[in-house]
């Protein structure tokens, strides 16, 4: 599984100790991370905005399986993502939430509040959460006797999604064109999304966004 960290400008110093973890937790699993958002105060600035645009593209374009954002509720990103077709992203305080979304929403995409309640511990918490986030089968159902209906509401709540939302591109040229370009203007990003996309008229529009 490829993954992609991505914090805005106000949590953009607890990158280091959240990518540790996720590292940590993603070898172990054989899964692949790229940390896409703000690494330290000076590096490109993000907002809660445009961590949705980011995590859309990716996830769009097939150059990531999954994206974990965070701000300083989890709120504003969760929001954000949400407000995307093709992204599904649940609010994950602890393991138990981490745990119960992929095994019964089975979304890919999860934001955490990293000023609220970030304290003690903190990172010992967070690592717990890619556990449960990213070990075994996701979708599995829980109790498991629910799985079936479970997975037929996921499966009814993607068609609603879809019903409701604009054709992607065309959102995307529907919003301010420099929120855009501020979303995908970081190096990193950059590097993950052109190594990775597989979706050609979503490459070619961010080609265009960045006068390529």
């Amino acid at each position: 599984m490829k993954i992609a960290l991505m914090q805005e400008f106000s949590q953009a110093a607890k990158n280091p100790v959240v990518l540790e973890q996720l590292q940590t937790v993603a070898a172990a699993q054989g899964h692949q991370v790229f940390n896409v958002g703000m690494d330290g105060d000076n590096d490109h600035r993000l907002t809660y905005i445009h961590l949705g645009i980011c995590a859309a593209l990716l996830l769009n374009a097939r150059a990531v399986d999954f994206v974990v954002a965070g701000c300083g509720t989890g709120q504003g990103a969760l929001m954000s993502l949400n407000a995307w077709p093709g992204v599904y992203c649940g609010y994950c305080i602890e393991p138990t939430d981490a745990f119960l979304f992929a095994q019964v929403n089975n979304g890919n995409a999860l934001s955490l509040p990293l000023a609220k309640g970030y304290g003690w511990g903190a990172e010992i918490n967070i690592r717990y959460i890619f556990e449960k986030a990213f070990a075994g089968e996701r979708g599995q159902g829980y109790p498991a006797e629910r799985r079936e209906s479970q997975m037929t509401n996921a499966g009814i709540l993607a068609q609603v999604k879809q019903g409701a939302s604009k054709d992607f591109i065309a959102g995307l040229k529907s919003i301010d064109p420099a929120l855009v370009k501020q979303a995908v203007g970081g190096a990193r990003f950059q590097q993950a999304f052109f190594d990775n996309a597989q979706d050609a008229e979503i490459v070619a529009y961010v080609k265009d966004v960045l006068g390529q």
